[in-house]
C-alpha cells in the first residue's frame, strides 16, 4: 500500500485551507492504491491555521529534543506535530506501506527540504518530524518531485 499526503490528493489540508493536488498520486489514491494521510490534522491541528517551521534543526533533531515546531505567532506546536507523527507511522506499521510519497517543504512531510525555521521563505536541506520517524523506521519516503522522477524512470 502507498500512503500519500491529503494535500496532494487534492484536500484542502493545508494550513492554509488549500491543497497541492498531484493528477497521478489522485489517480491512485481513486482506484483504491494508496490512501491519504495528514500528519497534522492526525495530530489534532485544525485546517486554516498558522504556519509551522521547524526551530534549530530538522525532524530528526526535533525526535531527539534538540529542535522543536513553532507556528507564526510563536506558540510550540511540536506535540501536536509529534502525535501527527506517531499516528502516521503507526498506520504506516499496520499498513506495511511499501512507499510513502509525502508534500516537499511542509514541517511534517518534507523528505528532503524544509523551511529554515525564520519564517522568511527560505528552505534548507532536512526532513520533517513525519518523514523522518517514517525513515528512522525503515519506510521509503519520497517527496511528489521524487515521484514524478520515479515515475519517469518507469
Amino acid at each position: 500500500m502507498i500512503m500519500v499526503s491529503s494535500c496532494l490528493a487534492g484536500l484542502e489540508v493545508r494550513y492554509n485551507g488549500t491543497h497541492c493536488l498531484h493528477d497521478k498520486l489522485k489517480q491512485l489514491v481513486d482506484n483504491k492504491q494508496a490512501i491519504t494521510v495528514c500528519p497534522e490534522l492526525m495530530g489534532g491541528l485544525p485546517t486554516p491555521r498558522e504556519p509551522a517551521e521547524i526551530v534549530e534543526g530538522d525532524g530528526y533533531d526535533v525526535l531527539n529534543g534538540a529542535a522543536f515546531i513553532k507556528d507564526r505567532s510563536g506558540v510550540d506546536v511540536t506535540a501536536a506535530y509529534m502525535e501527527g507523527a506517531m499516528r502516521t507511522l503507526e498506520l504506516a506499521q499496520q499498513l506495511e506501506a511499501t512507499l510513502v510519497v509525502l508534500k516537499e517543504n511542509s514541517p511534517s512531510c518534507g523528505s528532503s527540504m524544509i523551511y529554515n525555521g525564520k519564517f522568511i521563505g527560505e528552505k534548507i536541506a532536512g526532513n520533517g518530524i513525519t518523514a523522518a520517524l517514517l525513515k528512522k523506521h525503515g519506510f521509503s519516503v519520497i517527496s511528489e518531485d521524487d515521484f514524478v522522477q520515479m515515475l519517469q524512470e518507469l
